[in-house]
């Protein structure tokens, strides 16, 4: 409806001034962060530094509890914001005051502050929650996982909504304490380092914190009876592997493979530079997917990744991505080749540094597997598509365009690539575009047609680019780097 004022100029403009802002100029922050693959993740108007949560979990009955404190800066000036959680809410405030609140979409909380937060105002926010979050489905799946003692939160792309309020993307990273009472017995398992623990009528308290930037998918709780072990690195730092007492066969394996978790952190900091978290460690509970994932300073892995005996591969590769994907992390989910194609390669070196097969050796191998009619070139790892973000191509594509860069600016400026760009970057968010610009620089060449080639061409690239070598043999590590193709086949 128009209405027409029908005043003087002078008093038409003073009564436009007289209009409060917050009904004049403040808007709704937007519910999606802007991400071309997943529009409703995260949100806009916002940005969290700290999350506090403080939980109840009943392991016999599923039901969690919790108390989620976050700090937060407005970016524009708000009247209403969202917060991503699928549980049921009881009560939220915003700045200590009671605020209305609204559930809306597949995980949307929209929440009204009694007056509105003006631009730049930092403010925080209380919601208090409930559900059982293994039978809660989103997008028409459940994320957590059961145990036969617990219960784990670990997923990629989407996995907080099922156990914390947040702004879901890892465009917004925060500084984290999750505290999480457990009955007694029963261990709460999460990032960071355990600043205390306690017992009280029946009930544990864990304390946890990480003081670094972290993405809400990479925020991880598991409940659940472990064996722990504990150790500190030649620096100092404090590590933590916990392994649910109940992996049958596989318990050997898995404590194999996660035991060289540091060993392997030492070797990585000789490629990428200094480890850049708090802690240190690994995780792996009883739970029946086959997946493994870069959850920060302590990285989830499903008993399957050892059904065929001890995988140091899989720990390489998690490990690998505390550089690329944790301190490093994404724009835009479409961004997700600077996470796996890294990873994938640092698994290659590492079966060159144990001369089970060269990088080059391996892809000229996993070249040679894939036919110019085969649909793994058609996946364009530096913009894959949400279907195919984690095909098969992001990973030995992808670990093949890092192989072709090796080949055209040669060793030394190739290692002082991979180096650089996690401190160039550190603890921030960064798109393939700012990969390619960082390798030229230091290269001193002109690199994007090579990139173009092996990234974003649904062809297979010409030979040359890597070695013509033949014949073409299987390296001695190549099944077990294969088996780790499963990483990330989630939900």
């Amino acid at each position: 409806m128009y209405r027409r004022l029908i005043v003087p100029g002078a008093i038409a403009a003073s009564l436009l001034l007289a209009i409060p802002a917050s009904a004049a100029d403040f808007e709704p922050g937007a519910s999606g962060i802007g991400d071309p693959y997943y529009p409703t993740y995260g949100n806009g108007g916002y940005d969290v530094s700290h999350y506090d949560l403080r939980l109840k979990y009943q392991p016999k009955t599923d039901l969690l509890e919790g108390t989620a404190t976050i700090i937060a800066t407005s970016t524009q000036d708000l009247s209403r914001f969202d917060l991503d959680l699928g549980l049921d809410v009881s009560e939220v405030r915003v700045n200590g005051k009671k605020a209305a609140f609204a559930k809306s979409g597949e995980q949307e909380l929209e929440v009204t502050p009694v007056t509105g937060l003006p631009k730049g105002t930092s403010f925080s926010v209380v919601v208090k929650y409930a559900g059982k979050p293994t039978e809660l489905k989103l997008w028409g799946f459940t994320s957590p996982q059961r145990t036969p003692d617990g219960a784990v939160f670990s997923n990629e792309p989407e996995s907080a909504a099922w156990w914390f309020p947040s702004n879901d993307h890892p465009l917004d990273k925060a500084t984290y304490d999750i505290s999480v009472a457990v009955p007694d017995g029963t261990q709460a398992i999460s990032n960071g380092t355990l600043q205390s623990q306690s017992s009280k009528l029946g009930w544990t308290r864990f304390n946890w914190r990480s003081s670094h930037p972290q993405a809400t998918y990479l925020a991880t709780l598991a409940v659940g009876k472990f064996d722990i072990t504990t150790d500190k690195t030649a620096d100092g730092l404090p590590v933590l592997n916990a392994y649910s007492k109940d992996l049958g066969a596989n318990e050997g394996a898995a404590k194999a493979s996660v035991e060289r978790t540091v060993e392997v952190a030492e070797w990585l900091e000789s490629i990428y530079g200094k480890y850049p978290f708090e802690a240190l460690g690994g995780y792996v509970p009883n739970v029946p997917s086959g997946f493994a994932l870069e959850t920060q300073t302590r990285p989830f892995y499903s008993p399957k990744q050892f059904a065929n005996g001890a995988n140091v591969s899989v720990v390489v590769h998690e490990l690998a991505h505390q550089w690329y994907g944790d301190s490093v992390s994404v724009k835009n989910w479409k961004d997700i080749w600077i996470n796996e194609g890294f990873a994938r390669y640092s698994q290659w070196l590492w079966s060159e540094k144990e001369g089970e097969g060269t990088a080059q050796e391996l892809a000229d191998y996993v070249y040679a597997q894939h036919p110019a009619d085969d649909a793994f070139w058609t996946v364009k790892p530096g913009d894959p598509g949400a279907e195919n973000q984690f095909a098969g191509a992001v990973y030995d594509r992808g670990a093949l365009a890092l192989q072709a860069l090796r080949n055209q600016v040669g060793e030394k400026k190739f290692f002082a690539i991979l180096k650089g760009w996690p401190q160039q970057h550190a603890y921030g968010n960064a798109e393939v575009s700012d990969f390619v610009a960082y390798a030229e620089s230091v290269s001193g060449k002109k690199l994007g047609p090579l990139f173009d080639t092996w990234l974003y061409q649904p062809v297979k690239p010409a030979a040359p680019a890597l070695s013509a070598a033949a014949p073409v043999r299987e390296p001695k590590s190549f099944k077990r780097i294969a088996a780790t193709n499963s990483i990330h086949d989630v939900h």
